[in-house]
């Protein structure tokens, strides 16, 4: 990707807020009076899930944390405090890209990232009829990242999701992106299994930054 791509920071914001910004966001991306960018933020507890989602892989009845029907490709995930979210809004077609192609650059950066601050990731191709692999993983194939967009009027929403140091226990309540028998990770989790000094979301927002080389 060659155009100027933004950061822009944001703080703790509440999903439905999000996600009607990021319409907002689109609008004026389609429009050309915004440049691509890329939104980093977190969210406070959610799990979000596709249309295709089965019921059964969504928590049960008495979970705490809400959960919320999107518009993203992708099944059921966790957003909630320790992750990165990244929200990326750009014009494919002026980038003349196609959604395959979004998708291995988010990978592709994410796994850059995450390789500056000294943790080795990899992305995996999904076996014909799998559920989806899209995301990263570690060497081991625990997932580090879950990625579900959309491309609507040539312009993308949504992004990904790094876990930095979430509470990972909620990832057991439910089925994370349809793939049952998966484990997530974290950096926090990675470095404490090396005996290193875990990157801080501040260190984490700018290396993720600087993969995207948005400025």
């Amino acid at each position: 990707m060659t155009s100027e791509l933004v950061r822009v920071d944001l703080g703790e914001v509440a999903y439905g807020e999000a996600v009607t910004a990021m319409a907002g966001w689109a609008d004026e991306r389609r429009a050309g009076t915004a440049p691509d960018r890329l939104f980093l933020l977190t969210h406070p507890p959610v799990i979000t899930y596709g249309r295709l989602t089965p019921p059964d892989e969504l928590p049960g009845a008495l979970s705490e944390i809400p959960t919320v029907p999107v518009d993203r490709g992708g099944h059921a995930t966790y957003h909630g405090p320790g992750q990165l979210v990244g929200y990326l809004v750009v014009n494919v077609r002026e980038r003349q890209r196609g959604p395959v192609d979004i998708v291995r650059f988010v990978e592709n950066a994410l796994i850059d990232a995450v390789g500056t601050l000294g943790f080795e990731a990899v992305r995996r191709d999904t076996p014909k009829g799998a559920a989806s692999l899209v995301g990263v993983w570690t060497p081991d194939h625990r997932k580090l990242a879950s990625i579900g967009m959309r491309i609507r009027g040539g312009v993308t929403t949504h992004g990904f999701a790094l876990n930095v140091d979430p509470d990972l226990s909620v990832f057991d309540t439910f089925v994370a992106c349809s793939l049952a028998d998966v484990s997530m990770t974290s950096l926090r989790r990675l470095a404490d299994e090396r005996g290193l000094h875990a990157p801080d979301l501040a260190g984490v927002r700018d290396a993720v930054a600087k993969a995207f080389d948005a400025a």
